[in-house]
């Protein structure tokens, strides 16, 4: 077993043992009518900030709190614990008060968009590699007009050569709009290369009513079809693996900013429990 399998399972299973425990604590004090909501609430205040602090981390990784890869396993697994500490000490269902109601859809659209980028970086590296060259995020908007630019130099030059009007057709008609902004984004989602395929049959069977000079030109077409087509790809996961922070960071530092207010309240009124 490697080194990084040996400790994500050691992490899992001391997560694990984390939440049989927790769970175990908050049943037997339910048995004995003992209260088990400050418990669980401090639990979770102090959970919430260490999650939160990891952003923190990101930002200065010159300060000597230990390194990235051990922040992240800690965040992972400790957000699993913060779930079910949230459900113990909020119970399963939607809360009374708008106040609660909106802490209570906050914590949720955390765990919600934190189990989305978990399964995210598992499966964003391998679609990535497997449709072709990795491509740096911030260059794909100006390569894909450099192949736009290309293309539109092959289909001038070819009329001009040839006068061909089905060439000139077909740019107008379909590659000017293909080669215009991204495509096909939930094809990519699901790797699929159904629409890239669709293309190549078109300008295969276009190749039929043109002459040697012109196929000669759609072939080196189709060579930056392929190419705009991974740039799409690349362009789409990429997205997503820079996007879905801009949800779960915002909702981590509203949820920090709430639960002060509601132990507060909880406290103000006697709740018993933060």
């Amino acid at each position: 077993m490697s080194r990084f399998a040996t400790r994500r399972l050691r992490n899992g299973l001391a997560g694990l043992l984390a939440m049989a425990l927790l769970w175990t604590v908050v049943e037997l004090r339910g048995l004995t009518m003992q209260d088990s909501g400050r418990l669980t609430g401090w639990l979770l205040v102090a959970a919430l900030v260490v999650l939160g602090a990891y952003n923190l981390r990101k930002k200065l990784p010159v300060l000597p709190l230990g390194d990235s890869a051990s922040w992240l396993q800690l965040h992972l697994y400790l957000g699993l614990v913060t779930a079910l500490l949230f459900f113990l000490h909020g119970g399963w269902g939607l809360p009374d008060g708008p106040l609660e109601i909106l802490l209570w859809g906050l914590v949720l659209g955390l765990l919600v968009t934190g189990i989305f980028g978990l399964a995210l970086s598992r499966l964003a590296p391998a679609a990535l590699t497997w449709h072709g060259e990795r491509v740096i995020h911030e260059r794909i908007p100006q390569l894909r007009r450099r192949l736009a630019d290309e293309v539109e130099e092959l289909v001038t030059r070819a009329v001009e050569e040839t006068s061909s009007g089905t060439l000139a057709g077909y740019h107008v008609n379909v590659l000017k709009r293909y080669f215009a902004r991204p495509r096909h984004r939930w094809y990519h989602l699901v790797r699929s290369k159904r629409p890239l395929r669709h293309l190549c049959r078109e300008i295969e069977a276009l190749k039929r009513y043109l002459g040697p000079g012109d196929r000669a030109v759609l072939d080196e077409i189709e060579a930056r079809i392929v190419a705009k087509d991974n740039l799409d790809f690349q362009e789409t996961w990429q997205g997503l693996l820079k996007g879905w922070l801009f949800l779960h960071v915002p909702l981590t530092y509203a949820t920090l900013v709430m639960v002060p207010l509601h132990v507060v309240l909880a406290y103000a009124f006697g709740a018993g429990r933060p």
